[in-house]
Formats: C-alpha cells, sequence, structure tokens
C-alpha cells in the first residue's frame, strides 16, 4: 500500500532501525518505544487485520517475536517481555499494517497491567458458552 508508513520502511523508503528480516517478516526498533529494545514485528505483506493474516505468515510472526524475547531474556538481562497486538482502531491499532509489539521487561519498569473487571452473575459461563458456540462454526 502505497501511504503505509510500514510498507514504506519496508520498501526502504522511510530509514528503521531493522533488527531481523526475511523473504517474509521484518522487524525494526519502534520509534516511540515503551522501554528501549521495543520492537514492531509484522508480515512484509500489507494486510490490515490480524483476522486476515495467511496462518503460514502468523507462524513467521510468532516465531520471530519468540526470538526477541529469548534474546531480551538470555541476552540482553530483561526478566521478561510483554508481546502485544492491537487490532483495529478499537482496540488501540494506529498504523493499518498488522504488527505485533515485542516490549522487554524489568520488574519495576513502571509500566502498569490493565486492570482486571471480573465478570457479573452468570456472566462468566454465558461468555464462555457464546465463545465456545461460535468457535465451533469456524
Amino acid at each position: 500500500m502505497s501511504d503505509c508508513v510500514f510498507c514504506k520502511i519496508i520498501a526502504k523508503q522511510i530509514p528503521a532501525q531493522i533488527v531481523f528480516e526475511n523473504e517474509s517478516i521484518i522487524a525494526f526498533l519502534d520509534i516511540n518505544p515503551v522501554h528501549p529494545g521495543h520492537t514492531l514485528v509484522l508480515p512484509k505483506t500489507h494486510v490490515e487485520s490480524f483476522t486476515d493474516l495467511p496462518s503460514e505468515i502468523c507462524g513467521g510472526v510468532g516465531a520471530t517475536a519468540q526470538k526477541l524475547m529469548k534474546v531480551f531474556i538470555e541476552k540482553m538481562g530483561y526478566e521478561g517481555a510483554n508481546l502485544i497486538q492491537n487490532n483495529g482502531a478499537a482496540a488501540g491499532q494506529v498504523v493499518p499494517h498488522v504488527h505485533f509489539h515485542v516490549i522487554p521487561r524489568k520488574k519495576g519498569d513502571g509500566l502498569v497491567h490493565w486492570p482486571g473487571r471480573g465478570y457479573e452473575n452468570g456472566q462468566e459461563a454465558m461468555t464462555g458458552a457464546q465463545v465456545r458456540s461460535a468457535l465451533s462454526e469456524f
């Protein structure tokens, strides 16, 4: 897509700190990192939504994210990592090209986990049944 900032990075029209690249996947440092090392992993093919990402590419994206987490923890002294994918504007996706954030973490680093809300009476069982029913259709 000609106006996609990530496609421009892939095409080397915009500079980025690329940390990994193969024929179908690219990973580069986030320009606005939560912590140093915050990396974006994405397919080179322009796909806006995770739900539209072909499963054969999904595996490569996941393997790359896993390798980055191992590097952060085993080689760079981090204690953990978050893997985050915002799917759609309502979920916070800013660039409409599917991408995963791999964020290295240390205890007490100030990044706060989202608050849990719990379920109201009977809501958990009802929601579980809805999800199971919908999954059976795929």
